[in-house]
């Protein structure tokens, strides 16, 4: 297959139709030959700060040395972002070679693997065909039935910022999320945990006893952010002093002390992480469409936050870096979120927004959308594509002013191809 092909055969195999379980993706691995025994794992779930805290994890692991996996979701504008090895994405043609090697296998089970399934089964087989050291490993969904969690037990289990987010599927509480996630720890595991959220750190310190896994919680009081602007933070992390990641949101700081917190274990463990890597790999991190800028003149912001715990961070982190102003908002949601929630967070910082329909079935409609914000005293219009959203938010916003893009991660990729195609 090429890799156009790849990609369309996976998406034809969509989820909905399929009862959850790890059945398929077992049976898939096996007739595959395992790939997933012959690597090392870190394997990250939670609500929020996933992708940030893989990303730092993959950054500093290579830049101490080890050929590394990244594999994330969603992709923001080319399929080949989910899987990485050494920061560079998988070509068209590895991909269509997996893929190759995979259709045979899915087409001769009973019943066909999801289009997850797929994916995780082609991002284990190009890890091993790499010889990865160690492959950074996202949840898609939850935790306990996620086809990532075939994997036996990891080198590290990490659990980032818990919130209310596909409560239909994994919920109705918050201890029902929490379950869910903490699915992935395995017995005699080693764990790191964000904390901060009692509700969901009962049920993992419970998990964590019942089946014989250390726990580790990120202890916030070592934390000191010394600055904050749009090139980033400075922060200490006791005992390490003056570290810098240049990712802007007031929240990265947080999952970049997860993310050391893991490395911590690792060195425990005998991992060779020496400082320099560390500075160095933090340094280098790039994780597009969480708080990143885009522009300066006016500021332009995009951000992945598409629920209302994802919110609650980036309004802070605007407070943060424009205490007092008042942004202009590009914005689409999904029906499925929490609408309300998100945009209280939202109105008291909004001059105006700009609203669109992101490129998904589950998109919350425009003029619905219009409408909350109105009621809430905020401007609101509708726009037909992204990119007059993009220019009319621009002129609204004015050469001092500062747009914000967020709602969901569907919209961010489009809002970045389209400022690209623009710029």
């Amino acid at each position: 297959m090429t890799g156009e092909e790849a990609v369309a055969y996976i998406w034809s195999h969509g989820w909905e139709a399929h009862a959850p379980g790890l059945d398929r993706i077992r049976e898939l691995l096996r007739r595959l030959g395992d790939p997933q025994r012959a690597l090392a794992f870190i394997h990250v779930a939670g609500t929020n700060g996933k992708g940030s805290v893989c990303a730092c994890l993959a950054s500093v692991l290579e830049a101490a040395g080890y050929r590394t996996g990244l594999n994330t979701s969603p992709h923001l504008e080319r399929f080949s972002e989910r899987i990485r090895v050494g920061g560079e994405e998988i070509s068209d043609e590895d991909l269509g070679a997996v893929m190759d090697q995979i259709r045979p296998a899915a087409e001769a089970m009973a019943e066909h693997p999801t289009e997850f399934e797929l994916i995780t089964a082609a991002a284990f087989l190009y890890f091993r065909r790499r010889r990865c050291d160690v492959v950074v490993l996202e949840t898609g969904l939850g935790g306990t039935l996620d086809a990532s969690n075939v994997i036996q037990t990891p080198e590290l289990t990490v659990l980032t910022a818990m919130g209310m987010d596909h409560a239909a599927i994994l919920g109705p509480t918050l201890r029902d999320i929490a379950a869910a996630k903490a699915g992935i720890i395995k017995p005699g595991a080693a764990v790191v945990s964000r904390g901060g959220c009692p509700e969901a750190d009962a049920v993992f310190r419970r998990i964590c006893r019942e089946r014989g896994a250390a726990l580790t919680e990120l202890d916030l009081s070592r934390l000191t952010v010394r600055q904050l602007d749009l090139e980033g933070a400075v922060f200490d992390f006791a005992p390490w002093e003056a570290l810098a990641i240049p990712l802007a949101g007031a929240y990265q700081a947080e999952n970049a002390a997860l993310a050391l917190t893991a490395l911590e274990l690792l060195r425990a463990k005998g991992w060779t992480i020496p400082e320099e890597a560390v500075r160095r790999g933090l340094a280098a991190v790039r994780w597009p469409g969480r708080f990143e800028v885009l522009g300066r003149d006016p500021v332009f912001l995009l951000d992945g936050a598409h629920n209302a715990h994802g919110m609650r961070a980036a309004t802070e982190s605007l407070r943060a870096l424009f205490p007092g102003k008042r942004l202009t908002f590009l914005l689409g949601i999904l029906a499925d979120k929490d609408a309300e929630a998100m945009l209280d967070l939202l109105a008291p910082l909004a001059e105006r927004a700009f609203v669109l329909r992101p490129g998904s079935p589950r998109a919350m409609d425009p003029a619905a959308l219009c409408a909350l914000l109105e009621a809430r005293g905020t401007e609101a219009r509708p726009c037909a594509s992204v990119e007059e959203g993009v220019r009319d938010a621009l002129a609204a916003a004015g050469p001092s002013g500062a747009v914000c893009a967020l709602g969901s991660l569907y919209l961010c990729g489009e809002v970045r191809s389209a400022w690209f195609k623009m710029h």
